[in-house]
């Protein structure tokens, strides 16, 4: 995954799961992957070490990671939105039955 992706991928799993993380995590990975400041930058302004933000930003990752794994709001908001897209691009009526019925499969 590239910088980009991975800054994408966090900042949505960021906004989808922002309640189960601390204050300081959610604070601590928005400064890091919404706004691009280094572990440095972020630790000088909160007057604490880089090891300590650097913490912070491995447990809050990986406590996002767990926890699309055990949900995957975030996978399924992807595959409907290519579904729509699918939808929208073909004139071919059962095909889009077809990709409404993946749709509803998606959301049960």
């Amino acid at each position: 995954m590239n910088d980009v992706s991975k800054m994408l991928r966090y900042n949505s799993l960021l906004l989808i799961y922002q309640d189960i993380l601390s204050n300081t995590q959610k604070e601590i990975l928005t400064d890091y992957y919404a706004f691009n400041l280094s572990l440095s930058e972020i630790a000088e302004n909160r007057n604490v070490s880089r090891a300590a933000v650097e913490d912070a930003v491995k447990k809050g990752t990986k406590k996002l990671e767990l926890t699309e794994q055990k949900l995957n709001i975030f996978e399924n908001n992807n595959k409907i939105r290519n579904l729509i897209e699918m939808i929208k691009n073909t004139n071919d009526e059962n095909k889009k039955i077809d990709l409404l019925n993946e749709i509803e499969r998606i959301l049960k």
